[in-house]
């Protein structure tokens, strides 16, 4: 049987979605199922005064009407995020149902429920609230204002996060021949799963069930059963059918969870919910939002000396679970990217606004820390005069083990090497004819080469369990979860290859409380890291545990059996191992300790186009050379980063989510104005993948769900930099759409 590890075998999961068997939140109807509409802010701040529910409650089908007032007795959503702060960070409190107060626009403030969707739909609009509109702030750095609106008491800011040298930084940049500074803005995204929230709370008698378009429903099961309804965690299950992506957004516990299962419990029969695509862009989670002044100091041959970088970050209206950890944990392991920094020092503000909460999303703090430093280099190449692809091989990581600056551990990598690929690869040589083709159209052309560096681990520790079962098959389990991964084809690769079983015999259980009692899901990119390494430490003590069954029926010593390719052996004597685990019970479940951050890493190369009448910019050849270490499956590790760069691509070029700053309301909240890429926007993308097998975990994995997005906004920019450079043009934020394209060059034109 030919090994599985490092196989493009085809996803086992797609058989169910071609087919239309797969069961998606949509697909599942309870018995005497119940619906639940809820009433939201039409405004961005404001105080709520009287709620007259009595002509929705007296509606058609309507089973009841809810306010703040018959929830009060629970708690609020937790912030499970805490990060250090010069003054103790302040998470004010976030009931379900707004108090006296909404803050954002699609702030929830009553639920209804009613025996039918539209019934629930049709009474919710007979809710009447009083509302006193009050001023608001959509800007983080405005809501640092002296006069800025008070979202909550005691000011706007939650946390001041500080991480590094300070002295030394300060030292560096006063013996440094040159001194850099760039203002880089990273633009609030709505994330857009291809299937919006939704949920069904069932109360069971003795506790809830969740049943969730969700992921990590470990860590939302411990918040409801912790923080919400104070009460034991076996009394609360979380469960997910499948999901239709997620992204980071589905990892965090919602207001409508919380309102599901305490409906489900009061009314006595299971309460549903799904979101509209508009409430998805007002009332979901959403990612990035903060404006970075970074400073690169260098010598005179341009060795880089020190950074610093000072964020402001906006977190929305209230914290959010995972809120935090975006502008602070997570960008701290990946800050000064690739490149050899004797001293960095990060300064990060915290900052309320009224504007939907921030999450972790694809990628969460690391497409940040690595965009402010590849835009500094190409910003010190042009203001020093040096080569900005010299310069980045000149300060690259080249000795390994090498710990960085604010502690993270770059075990190995082939960071240099992935420049000279990705010029080969992208035919970096020849893109002076491609520019005299485009200029000759009256286009301008411009290259970018930028490189990233991922922090991959996500939480530390996770757990998997191999169960046999009585038809033959074999069961994993694992507490990651995939929302379009691959794992249920991935995860039996592994364990194929350990256990010597056939493909087929396996099956995947994931994303179930009760089947998984602790897991930490999959944020992070860290599910083979994490997750295939307690598979692969299972797997082994399966094989373990077999040897004594195995000697007894092959009736020798167990220091004379060995175990290969699905059987043991003794002699001439052997068994296979579905024999062995039917006589006694091989079953083994295991909790395995991991702290170890893998370096994803690589180059990417972007060509653009930019018609400068219109200001329209066309990503013409995008190229990419990764560094994954051992590839458990090439095509599904391919796909995750496509999925990652068409996210990145996005970003830089069409995708913003805008709040008008006068009134608060989102301008941007429909797929008619907010643009993700669609699939004439990108060309074919062209993922090369390398690899140097960390020793960091069994496997030799290192994350690759998130790299794309990490690596392509940097990428991009500088292309579309390059081409608009003839004209004087030097900075622009992203996105780079054609009328901020346009106005840069009118820009440059007037000067």
């Amino acid at each position: 049987m030919p090994p599985f590890i490092g196989q493009s075998t085809r996803r086992l999961e797609d058989a169910r979605f071609l087919t239309g068997t797969g069961v998606f939140l949509d697909d599942v109807t309870d018995p005497d199922q119940a619906w639940a509409h809820v009433v939201r802010s039409p405004h961005a701040h404001a105080t709520i005064g009287r709620i007259d529910i009595s002509a929705a409650a007296a509606a058609p089908g309507v089973l009841g009407v809810y306010t703040y007032d018959h929830i009060k007795d629970l708690g609020p959503l937790p912030c499970a995020t805490q990060v250090a702060s010069v003054a103790p960070m302040i998470v004010p409190p976030r009931p379900a149902l707004a108090r006296d107060r909404v803050r954002h626009v699609g702030d929830p403030v009553v639920l209804v429920v009613a025996e039918t969707k539209a019934a629930a739909r049709d009474a919710a609009e007979l809710v009447a609230v009083d509302y006193t509109a009050l001023p608001c702030v959509v800007d983080p750095v405005a809501a640092l204002a002296p006069d800025a609106p008070a979202i909550w008491d005691g000011g706007n800011e939650s946390y001041r996060f500080q991480r590094g040298d300070q002295a030394a930084v300060r030292t560096a940049f006063a013996a440094a021949r040159h001194v850099v500074e760039l203002r880089v803005v990273n633009n609030r995204l709505v994330v857009a799963p291809m299937e919006t929230r939704g949920a069904i709370g069932r109360w069971t008698g003795t506790g809830y069930d969740l049943l969730v378009s969700a992921a990590s429903v470990n860590a939302i099961r411990d918040q409801l059963a912790d923080a919400i309804f104070r009460c034991p965690r076996r009394q609360v299950r979380v469960h997910a059918p499948d999901v239709g992506g997620g992204f980071g957004i589905k990892n965090c516990l919602y207001p409508e969870w919380v309102l599901l299962l305490w409906a489900a419990r009061r009314l006595g029969r299971p309460v549903k919910w799904t979101a509209e695509r508009a409430e998805d862009f007002t009332a979901t989670a959403q990612g990035r939002d903060n404006v970075s002044l970074g400073r690169l100091a260098l010598d005179k041959d341009g060795t880089f000396l020190a950074l610093e970088v000072v964020t402001t970050a906006g977190l929305g209206a209230y914290m959010s679970a995972g809120g935090p950890g975006s502008s602070t944990n997570a960008p701290a392991a990946a800050m000064g990217g690739g490149y050899a920094i004797p001293d960095i020092f990060m300064d990060v503000r915290g900052v309320f606004t009224n504007c939907a909460p921030i999450d972790a999303y694809r990628g969460a703090g690391k497409p940040e820390a690595n965009y402010v430093i590849e835009r500094l280099i190409d910003h010190a190449a042009i203001q020093c005069g040096f080569d900005p692809i010299a310069l980045r091989r000149r300060n690259l990581i080249a000795r390994f083990p090498y710990r960085k600056a604010l502690g993270t551990l770059v075990d190995c990598g082939r960071f240099a090497a992935n420049i000279d690929d990705v010029m080969l690869a992208a035919d970096h040589a020849g893109f002076p004819a491609r520019k005299a083709a485009s200029q000759a159209k009256g286009r301008l052309r411009g290259i970018g080469l930028a490189c990233f560096l991922e922090t991959a681990r996500g939480a530390p520790n996770e757990g998997a369990e191999i169960r046999f079962e009585g038809d033959g098959r074999v069961a994993i389990l694992v507490g990651t979860q995939s929302n379009g991964q691959g794992h249920e084809t991935t995860y039996p690769q592994i364990a194929a290859d350990l256990l010597g079983l056939p493909l087929e015999v396996f099956h995947y259980i994931q994303a179930d409380t009760t089947e998984i009692p602790q897991g930490n899901g999959h944020g992070g990119a860290r599910s083979m890291h994490q997750g295939g390494t307690a598979l692969f430490n299972v797997a082994r003590e399966v094989i373990a545990k077999g040897v004594q069954v195995a000697a007894r029926l092959l009736q020798a010593r167990p220091d004379e059996v060995s175990f290969a390719a699905g059987r043991y052996s003794a002699g001439e004597r052997s068994v296979d191992l579905l024999t062995v685990a039917r006589d006694t019970s091989l079953d083994t479940y295991l909790w395995n300790l991991l702290d170890f951050i893998t370096i994803p890493n690589g180059c990417h190369i972007a060509e653009v186009e930019v018609d400068p009448e219109t200001g329209a910019v066309t990503l013409e050849r995008y190229t990419a050379v990764d560094d994954y270490g051992t590839l458990i499956n090439p095509m599904l590790t391919i796909g995750q980063v496509r999925g990652g760069l068409a996210q990145g691509i996005g970003q830089a070029l069409t995708e913003d989510t805008v709040y008008d700053p006068g009134s608060g309301q989102m301008t941007s909240g429909s797929f008619m104005d907010y643009h993700i890429p669609r699939a004439t926007d990108l060309p074919d993308l062209d993922v090369t993948l390398t690899g140097v097998p960390t020793a960091g975990n069994p496997l030799g994995v290192k994350g690759a769900g998130q790299a794309g997005a990490i690596g392509a906004p940097q990428t991009v920019i500088s292309a579309v930099l390059d081409a608009l450079a003839p004209l004087g043009v030097r900075h622009i934020d992203m996105p780079a759409t054609p009328h901020r394209v346009w106005q840069a060059i009118r820009a440059a034109r007037a000067l």
